[in-house]
């Protein structure tokens, strides 16, 4: 219970951190999409998308993580802030890759 709290905060800052405060072009657009945090709280994954090059915004995210996790310090009331590991989040990809196989699945039987 406690685990996805902190997740939906960690979401939430964060989301507003990328938007307000980085002012790195090299940064596409990006969306926090979720966080993942460990049982103890010392770990969090955050999972992204973005437009533009998704290489690049991996790094940049990952070079600023220092001053992410500095200012969510300062803005949540935890004894220790969670590492963060950024991550793109391909999940959409796939998900247009299995609907296009089912499509495919489904045009098969239809033509026998």
């Amino acid at each position: 219970m406690r685990k996805e709290r902190v997740a939906s905060v960690i979401v939430k800052e964060i989301s507003n951190i990328v938007e307000h405060e980085i002012r790195d072009p090299r940064l596409g657009f990006i969306t926090i999409l979720s966080v993942d945090v460990s049982p103890d709280l010392k770990n969090a994954k955050v999972f992204f998308s973005c437009i533009g090059d998704k290489s690049q915004s991996l790094q940049t995210l990952t070079r600023a993580k220092g001053f992410i996790r500095s200012t969510l310090a300062q803005r949540l009331r935890m004894r220790c802030v969670p590492d963060l590991q950024f991550e793109i989040d391909d999940s959409y990809k796939r998900g247009m890759e299995i609907d296009e196989l089912l499509e495919e699945i489904s045009s098969d039987n239809k033509e026998e």
